[in-house]
């Protein structure tokens, strides 16, 4: 079976990096943890919320990588002299990614209620008409 790619379709000029940001995407292992929901706020702007229960502020980093948002989450182990008989509240370390596109930018972050949201808007796109010159050869 042959692989489709970008470069299959001789019309589509340009687009490499695009399908390295997808295979990126594809390979970014994310896991299930933390669940998280993206909503469009408006035309042009999303937010996206984790659900971060048991991490408190300092226990949370957000950046950007390489047109990537990158949350991570570490809790420092606070169980010491505790006894559980039972735990089911997961607080390990997670890493979540998502790839940005060309002109999303990262806004605001805001944690409430065991909620973490990070803001973010798109530029709107400005329409270019160009007119190409023929010369006589």
């Amino acid at each position: 079976m042959t692989k489709l790619t970008l470069a299959s379709y001789p019309h589509m000029l340009g687009f490499e990096q695009l399908e390295r940001v997808l295979e990126r995407s594809a390979k970014s292992g994310n896991e299930g943890y933390p669940p998280f929901n993206i909503e469009q706020t408006s035309d042009l702007s999303y937010r996206i919320t984790l659900a971060v229960a048991g991490f408190a502020q300092d226990d949370l980093s957000i950046t950007v990588e390489d047109r990537q948002l990158v949350i991570r989450g570490r809790q420092s182990d606070d169980s010491e002299g505790r006894v559980y008989l039972h735990r089911g509240i997961a607080g390990r370390q997670f890493q979540r990614s998502f790839v940005l596109a060309e002109g999303v930018e990262v806004g605001e972050a805001l944690m409430e209620n065991g909620l973490l949201h990070v803001d973010l808007t798109q530029a709107k796109p400005e329409t270019v008409v160009q007119t190409i010159n023929i010369r006589k050869g």
